[in-house]
This record gives C-alpha cells, sequence and structure tokens, in this order.
C-alpha cells in the first residue's frame, strides 16, 4: 500500500513540508486505540536469532534508523512499532538553530537518491532532553551530536561535550557527527589531530560522568564518516580507532560526489550543494565497508549505511563487513515494510 498508494500521494507534496505532516500523522494514528497492535503485527519480528551484542548492548535486531529522521527526539518512541532495532536521534547542538536557508530538501526520483542541505536544524539540547525524558524503553537509543554553525574553530569541542554530557543518562550510545557536509566550514573536523584531541575529551567526560554515578555505565562513542574519503583518509581512521580505543565507526554519511547520476546535469545545479543519499551512494558506502573491516582486520563493529533500499542490499552491507545497518532515504522510498523484510532475510540466512 505504501509504494502504490502513500509514496505518490507524499512525494507529490514538498519534502520538507511532508516530512513534517508524517510526523503528526504517525503521531496521530499511534494514539487510535489498537492501531499501535496492527503495526506492530505488520512490521515487527521478534526473534532472538536476530539480536545483536555490540559494545556493551544488545540489539533486538540489527536494523536502526539513521540520524536526521527523528532530529529533536519527538517520534522515536512511536517508530519503534515499525520494527526497528535501534533508532538515532539528532543530529542535537546544543542550542536550537535554524539550519540552511529553504528550499534544502530535494529528492532524486530517477535516482531513488535524496539531496539535502538541512544544516543541522534542531531545536537544540534541552528539548531533546525533554523529549527522550519520555522514553519508554521500546529499543536503543543513539544520540548523534554536533556543533552550532555559528560556533568558532577554537570552541568546537565545547559544543561536542556540552551534548555528550547533557544526553549521557538519557542515551545508550553517541555518534560524533564530524562528516556532514552542510554545516559550512568544517575542515578542522575532518584532521586527524583535532579528531584524537575530541575523541579524549569526550571520552575523559565519559569517564568522569560514569565514575560520579556508579549506576550508570559508560557509554560507547562511535565516529561517523563521510563515504568520499579516500584509502589514506580511511588508513587514518583505523588508526585514530586503534589509537584511541573508539568503540566502533558508522560508514558512511552523505556524499558530495555526483558521478553517474540519472537526474540531468541541469536540475543538479539548479538543486545545488548538499549531501546526496540513498541508492547513488549504496556502492561507494559498501566498499568503505569492506575496506574498514578488511584492513583493520575486524578490529572494531561497524554500523553500515548508505543505500539501503532492500533486504539484498542490507545483506550486501553485513557482508562486507557491517555488524548493524541504519536506513534513512530507503524508509522514504520503500516504506516500514522495508525493515520486515531485511529482518526476515536475515533470518532466512541463519
Amino acid at each position: 500500500m505504501y509504494k502504490s498508494l502513500l509514496r505518490p500521494l507524499f512525494f507529490s507534496f514538498d519534502p520538507e513540508k511532508i516530512h513534517h505532516f508524517t510526523f503528526k500523522l504517525v503521531k496521530l494514528t499511534s494514539k487510535i486505540p489498537g492501531l499501535t497492535s496492527v503495526f506492530r503485527r505488520l512490521y515487527v519480528v521478534e526473534d532472538k536469532q536476530l539480536q545483536r551484542n555490540l559494545f556493551g548492548l544488545t540489539f533486538k535486531n540489527p536494523v536502526g534508523l539513521a540520524a536526521g529522521f527523528d532530529k529533536n527526539a519527538v517520534l522515536y518512541n512511536e517508530l519503534a512499532n515499525f520494527g526497528f532495532g535501534f533508532i538515532e536521534i539528532g543530529t542535537v547542538t546544543p542550542k536550537g538553530q535554524a539550519g540552511n536557508p529553504k528550499k534544502r530538501l530535494f529528492r532524486l526520483k530517477d535516482d531513488q537518491g535524496i539531496i539535502n542541505r538541512m544544516g543541522f536544524n534542531n531545536e537544540g539540547l534541552e528539548a531533546a532532553i525533554k523529549q527522550l525524558k519520555q522514553n519508554k524503553g521500546k529499543l536503543i537509543i543513539g544520540g548523534n551530536i554536533g556543533k552550532n554553525t555559528d560556533t568558532s574553530p577554537e570552541d568546537y569541542t565545547r559544543d561536542y561535550l556540552e551534548c555528550f554530557n547533557g544526553l549521557h543518562p538519557y542515551v545508550d550510545y553517541f555518534v560524533l557527527n564530524v562528516s556532514c557536509p552542510n554545516v559550512g566550514s568544517h575542515a578542522k573536523l575532518t584532521d586527524k589531530d583535532y579528531l584524537l584531541e575530541l575523541i579524549s575529551e569526550v571520552q575523559k567526560a565519559n569517564e568522569e560522568l560514569s565514575g560520579r554515578a556508579q549506576s550508570r555505565p559508560k557509554k560507547p562513542i562511535l565516529l561517523k564518516i563521510a563515504p568520499d574519503l579516500n584509502t589514506i583518509q580511511l588508513d587514518e581512521i583505523i588508526e585514530i580507532v586503534k589509537e584511541t580505543k573508539l568503540d566502533g565507526v558508522i560508514a558512511t554519511n552523505t556524499s558530495v560526489d555526483r558521478t553517474g547520476l540519472k537526474t540531468s546535469t541541469e536540475r543538479l545545479e539548479a538543486i545545488g550543494n548538499g549531501g546526496l543519499s540513498g541508492q547513488p551512494i549504496k556502492e561507494k558506502s559498501t566498499k568503505v565497508i569492506k575496506y574498514l573491516a578488511e584492513k583493520s582486520n575486524k578490529a572494531f563493529p561497524i554500523i553500515g549505511v548508505g543505500g539501503i533500499h532492500s533486504a539484498e542490499d542490507a545483506l550486501e552491507k553485513l557482508e562486507a563487513g557491517a555488524d548493524l545497518v541504519q536506513i534513512y532515504t530507503g524508509f522514504i522510498y520503500e516504506g516500514p515494510r522495508l525493515i520486515k523484510k531485511i529482518n526476515q532475510a536475515i533470518l532466512n540466512q541463519n
């Protein structure tokens, strides 16, 4: 029903406006008695064989929702009823910010992709905390954190630490988002020396917070990387993870590469800059996962994301070396049944 009826309807409207509309729709329908049970019967696959144990956490299944969809942590309880094993909220910044000027979200229907230059639009740390206090404990929640756009380079670490300290009691793992192409100047965030400094400071805060509250364990910390990194840069990522004993890597974020798209050059020029997601980055993302897994001898967990629009796409990521997968653009194009299809395909392999 989604692809034949709802998607054509949704795709006839502005992408950002329909995103907010669907949030309200899911919120509303979830309040109707009995509908939550219907959603769970339709989409949730319960099987212990799907469980994955990574960095001290037990995931009900290996299919998650990537950051950027539920930026302000307003829908994660309802989204849990669509069968996800975990949901990543954010990117959260210390202060709320409007993000980049609209229009800033574009569908590439011929390519089954999306270009966005949202610019970390979110309501800020305090708003996210308020929402996360409503957590019903249905599944694992990740906190994707970043810096405010107007923060000066010497204060980047301060922004990450503020978000880390604030969200620490409320999320199960953290993601340092240093690879989004839509937040102005971020060259410093890809510098190896700075990454070592940032990770060290966040890990120090992790130690202090867990030491202060004995009942609160240290939270796993992951790094989200771009799909456009060359092998030298990927080798640096492997070195950074080894040197800092980072808990894992999310591969990958959106791409700035436009090579091989079916969408016309004129349309792409009219859209302008932004991060590309969806099917066009599937192979690029898988290559990064495979390289990290093989070159490091699978020394750390990898969450694979980028172009997963089918169960076969997800299995490809897992076979390349991913331990878990996340979807975003595929969720928009294929609908919630995609999660069930992936989980069933994984079970069929066992």
